[in-house]
């Protein structure tokens, strides 16, 4: 039975800078819709404001590193889709770091629809995997980044043969972590045992660490020798630690 494609979608797809994935996702597009307008996000440089007088049917967010404005989401006919790590037990920043400070032993990346409030619109689709005790931040995010892709060509396929985009039976477990929450992962304290801060550095290290110690008003950031030879425990060590 010949499938009603749809050919002539206007798309707006956002996806992450010097990304291999969102690259892949974007051409993609444009082999089935040339005309599909494709931007690439820059952490902490603004939305871009032209991108405001956009309508259409289509938005899809891919890895953004944008907070995508209500105002353009109320302009499309058929979705605004947001593709990225976690599953529905950890939205928001820092997903992947949560879940292995909480040794979980699964992950998983969704996609939904995008409302104002990050995180929390209807989801439409979801796939787990495991996590291991070897795993770190970074081969988990990695991970992620290749069920994303698979997702992607899942769903948007279904767009291209005039599909219904699927409405999944999973809910959001909790609120959004939120960059205050990430950056209090990142604090080691004095009062913290060993298992805790070592805990604490394996979460929060991205090929490069995160995590920091306060000295009075000085901040001092943990480098990979540090850690290595457990440096940090010197430092914890000093009396005047705040």
């Amino acid at each position: 039975m010949e499938l009603n494609k749809q050919p002539h979608l206007k798309i707006l797809f956002i996806g992450k800078a010097d990304d291999f994935f969102s690259r892949q996702a974007a051409e993609f597009i444009l082999v089935n819709y040339p005309s599909a307008n494709i931007i690439y996000s820059v952490r902490h440089e603004p939305f871009p404001q032209e991108l405001l007088n956009w309508n259409g049917d289509l938005i899809i967010s891919y890895l953004s590193q944008w907070i995508i404005p209500e105002q353009l989401l109320q302009k499309t006919t058929l979705a605004a889709l947001n593709f990225h790590p976690g599953p529905p037990e950890y939205p928001g920043i820092g997903c992947t770091n949560f879940a292995v400070y909480n040794n979980a032993d699964e992950f998983g990346v969704t996609c939904h629809q995008m409302v104002s409030k990050v995180d929390t619109g209807e989801i439409v689709a979801v796939n787990r995997f495991a996590i291991y005790q070897s795993d770190t931040v970074y081969s988990v995010t990695q991970r992620c980044y290749c069920h994303i892709l698979n997702m992607f060509y899942e769903i948007f396929s279904l767009i291209i043969n005039g599909e219904n985009i699927p409405a999944s039976t999973e809910v959001w477990k909790r609120k959004p972590y939120l960059r205050k929450e990430l950056d209090e992962l990142c604090r080691l304290t004095p009062d913290m045992n060993i298992k805790e801060i070592e805990r604490r550095i394996k979460a929060t290290n991205y090929l490069q660490p995160w995590a920091f110690m306060q000295v009075g008003n000085e901040v001092i950031k943990l480098t990979a020798e540090d850690i290595k030879k457990k440096n940090y425990l010197v430092f914890l060590s000093q009396p005047n630690l705040s």
